[in-house]
């Protein structure tokens, strides 16, 4: 997926009030700029690490600046969660992730009392997929997640294991967007019951899978799978 263009470089100040970081700009200017991101943002949102930044003359915008990507290492991650289902998206369009090749994709698609993200169909084969976007590592190669406690997530779980006891193929994607993760774990220390649903889940056949974006300031896409360590 295609990036806004121009990006433009800045330091990161801070993170306040959830949805607002100040950033200075590389001559010095400081603004501030809207992180369309919920979670905790943890070992993202540092004082001092480098950034891009995207600008809009949209007046209907109270910030005009939109916090795009962060460096961490050697590596940008995209922390811009409204991105996430649409990479994504376009993956499952493209055919770009194994086992989920030749359906038709449908977003958004309601079942009990909430949405799961896509919907997918071939011949008679149902599948339901929903997805979380992973910015934390648990130790130098580890991706894991939740970064905070998420009775959402919990329940979106739940969600799919009876979607799986209906007859439809369920599947937690884990999009990963940390470059140097090799594998994916939950995060026990952060949320154990979490953990303890997905491996719950996983036993009765909702599938687990992760994939690394490949993240640039040009785009960001979805890449190689690794393994889910349960």
């Amino acid at each position: 997926m295609k990036l806004p263009q121009p990006l433009l470089k800045g330091t990161l100040l801070r993170r306040y009030k959830r949805f607002f970081t100040d950033i200075e700009l590389s001559d010095g200017t400081v603004v501030t700029a809207h992180t369309p991101n919920t979670g905790s943002m943890k070992q993202c949102a540092i004082p001092g690490y480098r950034v891009l930044i995207s600008q809009t003359d949209n007046p209907k915008r109270q910030l005009k600046y939109t916090l795009e990507l962060i460096r961490i290492g050697d590596f940008w991650v995209d922390t811009h969660t409204q991105r996430t289902n649409r990479v994504v998206e376009e993956a499952l369009q493209k055919g770009s992730i194994s086992g989920l090749e030749g359906y038709s994709v449908q977003p958004e698609y309601k079942i009990g009392d909430s949405r799961i993200d896509f919907y997918l169909k071939k011949g008679d084969e149902r599948v339901l997929v929903e997805v979380k976007n992973v910015t934390l590592c648990c130790d130098e190669t580890t991706a894991c997640f939740p970064d905070a406690v998420t009775t959402r997530g919990q329940k979106h779980l739940r969600e799919l294991l009876v979607a799986k006891r209906e007859g439809y193929r369920s599947v937690i994607f884990f999009l990963v967007q940390r470059g140097e993760a090799t594998q994916f774990s939950p995060a026990d220390d952060i949320d154990p019951d979490y953990g303890r649903l997905l491996r719950d889940v996983a036993a009765e056949g909702v599938e687990a899978l992760a994939y690394k974006t490949v993240v640039s300031p040009k785009e960001n896409r979805v890449g190689g799978q690794i393994p889910v360590i349960l």
